[in-house]
């Protein structure tokens, strides 16, 4: 298993169209991917789960993998994140 936690970049935060490029990222993945805010756990390939957690700017999240891409998923999460989903637009 691998956690990360990561400062979400982008003003807006994880609202529908960054939530969705983040989903479609984290289902290129075989490991199971979770999001944790404040203790509240989903699956980062719901997009319901993402947008129940509420991420705004500036927020800082927990990224978990667990399966034979842990490493993998969570570094491409984490980079999308970082970058502020501009490797997406």
């Amino acid at each position: 298993m691998v956690i990360r936690d990561v400062r979400v970049r982008n003003q807006v935060g994880l609202h529908a169209r960054p939530a969705t490029y983040f989903i479609q990222k984290a289902n290129e993945y075989k490991s199971a991917i979770w999001v944790e805010r404040e203790e509240k756990r989903v699956s980062a390939k719901s997009l319901l789960g993402i947008l129940s957690l509420g991420i705004i700017g500036g927020a800082t999240i927990k990224v978990i993998a667990d399966g034979v891409d842990e490493k993998e998923a969570v570094d491409g999460l984490v980079k999308l994140i970082e970058t502020g989903f501009v490797e997406q637009l």
